[in-house]
């Protein structure tokens, strides 16, 4: 019995047991973290870069187009300045002759100069809020995409952090059924191990009182047992 009782509470085998489960409990903690925060780190991480280059990618092709109509617009304006003064100097000069034919002529080009000029301030105006259009969709774009990528990171936190705490959970009921099932064990060892002594102490005492008994009758009825044996 106390060769039991030494095995059941050996300081020993409490401190295995609690290494064990402290060594089962980093176990399962490894595990998320390689099955759980890995995988979402990594794509939370591919996520942002994407759309770190979209973003680059949309403000580089914008600042392009702006450029390239900015040019576009002042090689326009240039060359319309100096149509105009070339057909201002060239108006000035039929008209200084006083011809008829000539002044009909010199309407003739206001005419045309005056619809080339509306011409291109159509195509100029034009332009312009075909860039502005341009420019306000990818900045839409831009802020769908910064929104979907702040809910793609916020769901894929929110995951991790109910995965760990479901891991966390299962985790601490484990240790405390284990605890409890090695308390009850102990408790039920330890109870049947008292009845057996107890049992085995009381079967003893009736056997002591029996043979004392039997003893005493032998002794008080001395002269009747030896006559019994004589015959």
């Amino acid at each position: 019995m106390s060769l039991t009782l030494s095995v059941l509470f050996s300081p020993c085998l409490s401190s295995y047991c609690s290494s064990s489960s402290s060594r089962k409990i980093l176990v399962v903690f490894a595990v998320v973290v390689v099955v759980v925060v890995v995988p979402a780190a990594v794509e939370v991480v591919v996520v942002v870069v994407v759309v770190v280059v979209v973003v680059v990618v949309v403000v580089v092709v914008v600042v392009v187009v702006v450029v390239v109509v900015e040019v576009v617009l002042v090689l326009v304006v240039i060359v319309v300045a100096v149509v105009v003064v070339v057909w201002v100097v060239h108006v000035a000069a039929k008209i200084a002759a006083q011809k008829e034919v000539v002044l009909f002529v010199a309407v003739v080009e206001v005419v045309v100069v005056v619809v080339v000029v509306v011409v291109v301030v159509v195509v100029v105006v034009v332009v312009v809020v075909v860039v502005v259009v341009l420019a306000v969709v990818l900045v839409v774009v831009i802020v769908v995409l910064v929104v979907v990528v702040v809910v793609v990171v916020v769901v894929v936190v929110v995951v991790v952090v109910l995965a760990v705490v479901v891991v966390v959970v299962i985790v601490v009921l484990v240790v405390v059924v284990v605890v409890v099932v090695v308390v009850v064990v102990v408790v039920v060892v330890i109870v049947v191990v008292v009845v057996i002594v107890v049992a085995i102490v009381l079967v003893g005492a009736k056997v002591v009182v029996i043979v004392i008994l039997v003893v005493l009758l032998l002794v008080v009825h001395a002269d009747r047992t030896l006559y019994v044996i004589k015959f």
